[in-house]
């Protein structure tokens, strides 16, 4: 579609919010994302989808007011079907209405490895590559936001070292992919959490998978450090990215960081909403990429549940903080 450009850009926002000294991302990641007029909200999301099915329930006012229509990541993986059709549907929605859309790339074989509640994703390396090429292709020149494969940097405990190879290989690859398919995207490489591994660690993980190549790092994705302790974190680790020639902003998940954490990572009571997602905010962007209210898995509040599904309950009790 053609698109007049507005004086007041994302782009420009960026460079008004976040300090110089975090910008290095490569300049070809710099096209039309500055002519969108904001980020987009999923009129088909899980937590829209429950809210419209279920109108007369109490809890849908809440939830529908304080989490459906604020704009949030979809994740992509082996579930999603045909990924080019179905990444092309999502990109394609939000172009429509001149949105900026926010994607996850959750399909790494071995996903989720060490944790186990998430596990799954490709069959293969050949067929991961095939599949990530598919879904850079399908964003095409659209602007969007991807963040590559949570988990995957955070943990190679269980990881044999011919494994840990294969998946630096891959995400780099995944990568080139959008820098060279979709270059209007910016790419974001998972980095953990603060209470995983050292900074200087994941900037040597990072850079071993290709974060030269991406816009940057994203941070606390599905977790609940307080963004103060994530910009820190984040913070380090751009410094040490220095030791190999750049250094690169990052982005920090949001969507359940508003009562910090309590040491636990798997739908642990008392959570909160954290800020609602923004330019700036002490990270180049403040992202909700987990939904609240979907399901970390068989444990915690999400007793008897299985990762993504939406709980109404625990959505209800993370507006509330309790």
């Amino acid at each position: 579609m053609t698109r007049s450009i507005r004086p007041r850009t994302l782009v420009a926002a960026l460079a008004l919010a976040i300090p110089t000294v975090l910008l290095g991302a490569p300049a070809a990641h710099a096209g039309p994302i500055d002519q969108t007029s904001g980020f987009y909200v999923n009129p088909q999301s899980s937590p829209a989808a429950w809210v419209a099915a279920n109108p007369g329930d109490g809890r849908a006012g809440a939830i529908r007011s304080q989490i459906a229509q604020r704009p949030m990541a979809s994740w992509f993986g082996n579930w999603s079907g045909d990924i080019s059709q179905a990444v092309g549907r999502y990109v394609g929605a939000a172009d429509a209405v001149d949105k900026l859309p926010i994607l996850v790339a959750y399909n790494i074989p071995g996903r989720d490895a060490c944790g186990g509640h998430s596990g799954g994703g490709a069959g293969s390396v050949g067929g991961y590559d095939s599949w990530i090429s598919s879904f850079a292709s399908a964003i095409g020149n659209r602007p969007a936001v991807v963040v590559l494969e949570p988990d995957s940097l955070g943990d190679f405990g269980c990881m044999s070292q011919s494994q840990i190879n294969d998946r630096l290989g891959m995400l780099s690859r995944a990568v080139a992919q959008f820098r060279s398919k979709a270059p209007n995207t910016w790419a974001y490489l998972d980095a953990g959490n603060p209470g995983w591994v050292d900074a200087n660690t994941m900037a040597q993980r990072l850079n071993s998978a290709g974060v030269a190549n991406a816009r940057g790092f994203a941070l606390n994705v599905s977790n609940y450090f307080p963004t103060s302790d994530n910009a820190n974190y984040g913070n380090r680790v751009a410094a040490a990215l220095r030791n190999y020639g750049y250094s690169k902003p990052f982005v920090i998940d949001t969507s359940r960081n508003g009562n910090g954490s309590n040491g636990e990572w798997c739908n642990p009571a008392g959570r909160r909403i954290g800020t609602p997602t923004q330019l700036g905010g002490g990270a180049e962007m403040l992202l909700w990429l987990k939904t609240p209210g979907e399901s970390d898995g068989n444990c915690g509040v999400g007793g008897g549940s299985s990762a993504g599904q939406f709980l109404p309950e625990v959505a209800y009790k993370l507006i509330y903080g309790y």
